[in-house]
């Protein structure tokens, strides 16, 4: 099920705003190659620390778009239904 060039596109953006109310900046690797190119291709680094804090488990750039965005879906601190 392959995604066109479009949808990717929007969706790294989507998951880039909802890593700013995290704190956190989503890396896309600049040249796939092997593990990466096969599954992955993006971490997620906190801003303020530097650290990388998801997608680099076993090599980096490890988790896929939907990963990334699942795993900040999961996480309570900044979502925007809690803050009203």
């Amino acid at each position: 099920m392959g995604q066109g060039k479009h949808e990717i596109t929007s969706l790294e953006r989507r998951v880039k705003r909802l890593g700013y109310r995290y704190g956190v900046l989503l890396m896309k690797c600049a040249k796939p190659f092997g593990k990466v190119k096969e599954h992955g291709g993006y971490m997620l680094r906190e801003e303020e620390t530097r650290k990388i804090v998801f997608g680099n488990k076993g090599y980096e750039f490890s988790a896929t778009l939907e990963e990334v965005e699942e795993f900040l879906l999961a996480q309570p601190k900044y979502r925007d239904d809690e803050e009203r």
